[in-house]
């Protein structure tokens, strides 16, 4: 299945059942004054001809923000233990199929802008989170389509480059305030075993994940990235593969959801945060990683060590040209990864995705940032281990043209032969570009077309190479 916004679940629109919306406030105000299942009942019905005519987009748009202001009104008497009713369910159902329709309509439109595109992917991401919440709080296993459609904005958030746009809203319980945060924080609620929740525990959980869901990452999936931490299929119609199910759909879907910078957060000193809550996150966490047992052993090891930061500065060191170093603390190890204690000065240059090289004392590790996180002690850094031989590379886009710094990851291949990965900055080459690859010590060059790319981050792309 190719991920497509068109895909997004919406009932067909009913042209002889046109909603008038010249006294839909009106409508609205006397549905108030009923008995609060009468009114959700008034509401609903308004709600559902709305979403099934045709209507511009402002008048759409408008109608919408009626309909929330409504739902903020509603949910208000649903904030005890007590689960609330299957209306309140349905209409949380029917504001996600609302906002999913006016998605389409801007989508099919001119060009629209950041702000407006990402508060309509977060309204719809929002109510769709609170359809799978309010499921959860009721023991109800939620339909398939609502995990579906969740991945779906998600990925056009990534795509559309607006994962990270704040959006103020002011719902109860409280959501993060990206539509990154928000996707991510009904994920963990997923991973938390919600049926084994008490009442009123799910929507408490939801809200004290808010100021924390966004540390988390959905990280692109790389086969050989055996680290430990659940499995997203943006296709499939659940939040995350079961730990005993292998990934077969197309790698460009698959996500690996890095939990590492909250699992420091959730230590960190939060004055505000209600006891209630703190002991509620402590209770399912374990839940996160399921029952899968580490790949790697952790061992705690308090020692110094030093950073090479950047292709370029790595470059520099392999070639003995000693580049800056940034001291750091190792934290623990695996054969794996590591965590690291860093100086928080150098928070702008660690990004994710960062490529660096750790210095213990022993052989240099080539190493990719996985995640990061900042608090009082200073900057926490996770580090997956890079498998195989670093050597620096020079690359040609003629055989006497401009050098280009380039890392070649070679790791031996089972039986005989190795494999090869060149590492290089982010959008320098393209693929099927003919390059001229020179190692140090060799004075020829190999030409090589730049293959499809294995991995991908923010700061480096990753190319298999096949060389005699």
């Amino acid at each position: 299945m190719t991920l497509d916004a068109l895909r997004l679940e919406v009932p067909d629109l009913l042209e002889e059942d046109a909603a008038s919306l010249a006294d839909l406030n009106e409508q609205l105000l006397q549905a108030r004054r009923q008995p609060q299942e009468t009114a959700l009942q008034q509401v609903l019905s308004l709600l559902f001809r709305v979403n099934r005519s045709a209507m511009t987009l402002l008048e759409r748009q408008r109608a919408l923000q009626s309909f929330s202001d409504q739902y903020r009104h509603y949910a208000a008497a649903y904030q005890d233990d007590a689960p609330p009713p299957a209306l309140f369910v349905h209409l949380c159902g029917e504001l996600a199929i609302g906002f999913k329709r006016l998605l389409l309509q801007i989508l099919q439109g001119r060009q629209p802008s950041r702000p407006h595109l990402a508060w309509c992917l977060y309204m719809a991401q929002h109510f769709l989170a609170q359809s799978l919440l309010r499921h959860y709080q009721r023991y109800h296993e939620p339909p398939p389509s609502l995990w579906r459609d969740s991945h779906l904005l998600y990925w056009i958030g990534e795509h559309q480059e607006c994962l990270d746009e704040p959006v103020a809203a002011t719902f109860c319980p409280q959501p993060a305030n990206t539509l990154r945060g928000l996707y991510q924080q009904i994920l963990l609620v997923a991973l938390s075993n919600p049926f084994h929740l008490a009442e009123g525990e799910c929507p408490r959980l939801f809200g004290a994940l808010a100021p924390l869901a966004e540390l988390a990452r959905l990280l692109p999936w790389d086969e050989e990235d055996d680290t430990e931490g659940p499995t997203v299929d943006l296709t499939e119609s659940q939040p995350c593969l079961a730990y005993t199910q292998m990934p077969d759909g197309d790698q460009v879907n698959l996500r690996r959801f890095e939990l590492g910078a909250l699992l420091i957060a959730l230590h960190d000193p939060a004055p505000l945060q209600d006891p209630e809550e703190r002991r509620l996150l402590g209770q399912v966490q374990r839940h996160w990683l399921g029952r899968q047992q580490r790949q790697h052993p952790r061992t705690e090891q308090a020692a110094p060590c030093e950073l090479v930061i950047g292709l370029t500065a790595i470059h520099a060191q392999l070639l003995e040209q000693r580049p800056p170093r940034s001291p750091a603390q190792m934290l623990d190890t695996s054969p794996g990864g590591a965590r690291l204690l860093c100086n928080p000065d150098q928070a702008t240059r660690l990004a994710v995705g960062q490529l660096a090289l750790l210095l213990t004392g022993s052989t240099p590790i080539l190493a990719l940032v996985r995640w990061r996180h900042q608090n009082d002690e200073g900057l926490h850094l996770g580090l997956r281990y890079l498998k195989g031989l670093p050597r620096p590379a020079w690359l040609r886009r003629a055989p006497s043209a401009q050098t280009h710094p380039g890392i070649l990851q070679s790791t031996p291949a089972p039986g005989s032969g190795w494999h090869h990965g060149l590492w290089l900055p982010k959008g320098q080459f393209v693929e099927g570009e003919h390059l001229w690859l020179q190692l140090p010590g060799m004075h020829n060059q190999a030409v090589l077309p730049l293959p499809v790319a294995n991995l991908g981050t923010n700061s480096v792309t990753r190319y298999p190479l096949q060389m005699a």
